[in-house]
């Protein structure tokens, strides 16, 4: 029976949680049972995760079918942390917690001395709660500064000081391990915590126990523990220690997006647009993250995050909405001459190899130029772009810029009888139906034509692009 105003079961006590046939299950099997009901009805378990499909989920999905805990390894910017939170997903809507327990400790099973005198006491009066699954998902990012108190536990000095006896296992302040009891606990960056803290979760993860202050408190912990780590941390900042890993029944690599379409499906998944960003600018994004993965001149131990490519979109999206304001255009529209934007912006998020030193800006502007031409033949391929060529030899320049608004770039083009043709077949090509999309389009064949050295192209300190 379901409360129809909060949505959870109407069950308020251990008596009526009895009486509604309520089956109690561990955590690691209400994962199981959660993912095999999704995975026969053809749901998606891993909603906003993409390029996975393939490769890194069937490998966790058998890692939970299997009931082992989980450590993804890979560099930054990869969806560790994105693919980790979906898990919550995974558990039941609701779950009953004995009201006031510490611990969310289920009413079938008191596990702390309070919580069992309190089952003990009232019987089928227990009063019961509910928690919805987003309240059982606990998420920490490792420091070096994290103690053995923030993770295990610690003796709380104000319950000695009360007059309990300090052996008195009422005496502990849980950490975060315990509190996520019949949850899912994740822990960001492992290897950033020093090997003392990670001793202190042996005996949690193997034996479910903890030790705090030499005394032995054992709690039968009911936590899916996860974590998330760069392989090179192994080396640069610290290590996950051997015994550790091992108790880690999986150990899951990711990877960046494999196909051009899931890079791109990321970023406009992900950004935050304040304009509207075509979807073939948003592809030479994706093109240009692609080849500075790739470059020599790049660290490929530290990658490059898919927030490189995220954070490029929203600053192409916010100088086209500057460019809007100023001109006072209807409609705010990226375009190619956006994209100059990106190389300052995003150059502090790349990590060159030692000896790059000065030639960062040149090696980033080389590889979006060769992102932008790759889009160009892609999509405008078999075009015939002579009659705009010659009107550009014969007449004006077109002139573009951060101040100049697309009519007014659609008015410069010389030759409309002869162009017209050419610039509609450019945005049939692009499926560009207004002014604003129709003068990012011909942007495109216009830099397209530069980089095959079919036109000039002149910049000047103003921000004014001229091609003829």
């Amino acid at each position: 029976m379901t409360s129809a105003s909060t949505g959870h079961p109407s069950a308020r006590t251990l008596g009526e949680l009895r009486a509604s046939g309520h089956v109690q299950r561990s955590v690691k099997d209400e994962i199981r049972n959660n993912l095999l009901t999704k995975l026969r009805a053809g749901d998606d378990p891993w909603p906003g995760i993409v390029g996975f499909e393939s490769t890194v989920v069937p490998q966790l999905e058998r890692a939970l079918l299997a009931g082992h805990d989980v450590v993804m390894l890979g560099e930054r910017g990869q969806g560790k942390t994105r693919l980790l939170r979906t898990l919550a997903g995974l558990l039941d809507e609701w779950t009953p917690v004995i009201e006031g327990s510490e611990l969310d400790e289920h009413p079938y099973e008191p596990i702390t001395p309070a919580a069992i005198r309190k089952a003990a006491n009232l019987l089928d009066d227990l009063p019961i709660v509910w928690r919805h699954r987003s309240e059982r998902y606990s998420e920490k990012l490792a420091t070096p500064d994290t103690s053995v108190g923030d993770l295990v536990g610690d003796v709380d000095p104000m319950k000695v000081a009360a007059g309990r006896n300090l052996g008195d296992p009422e005496t502990i302040h849980f950490g975060l391990i315990p509190r996520a009891h019949r949850g899912i606990v994740a822990i960001n960056e492992l290897p950033d915590l020093a090997e003392r803290i990670q001793v202190s979760m042996l005996n949690v993860m193997e034996e479910r126990d903890i030790q705090i202050r030499g005394y032995s408190l054992r709690l039968p912990l009911d936590v899916l523990l996860v974590a998330s780590a760069n392989p090179e941390d192994y080396t640069n900042r610290g290590r996950i220690i051997t015994p550790l890993k091992d108790r880690f029944g999986a150990e899951i690599r990711t990877h960046y997006p494999l196909e051009l379409d899931d890079e791109i499906a990321v970023i406009e998944q992900e950004a935050d647009l304040v304009a509207t960003v075509p979807t073939f600018i948003v592809e030479i994004l994706a093109r240009f993250t692609r080849y500075v993965r790739d470059h020599p001149s790049i660290d490929q131990r530290s990658g490059v995050s898919a927030r490189f490519a995220i954070a490029g979109a929203e600053t192409v999206g916010a100088a086209a909405l500057h460019r809007a304001t100023v001109t006072g255009e209807e409609s705010a529209v990226a375009r190619v001459v956006d994209l100059e934007s990106v190389v300052e912006v995003l150059r502090g998020k790349v990590e060159f190899e030692s000896g790059e030193e000065g030639r960062e800006t040149e090696i980033l502007e080389h590889l979006l130029r060769k992102a932008t031409a790759d889009t160009v033949r892609a999509h405008l391929g078999g075009i015939d772009m002579a009659p705009l060529v010659t009107a550009l030899e014969s007449g004006e320049p077109v002139v573009t810029g951060d101040r100049v608004t697309a009519s007014e770039l659609l008015k410069s083009i010389p030759s409309p009888d002869t162009t017209t043709p050419v610039v509609d077949a450019v945005a049939e090509r692009l499926d560009a139906a207004d002014g604003g999309e129709r003068a990012s389009a011909l942007e495109l064949a216009l830099e397209g034509l530069f980089l095959a050295r079919r036109i000039s192209k002149e910049a000047d300190d103003h921000g004014v692009t001229m091609y003829g």
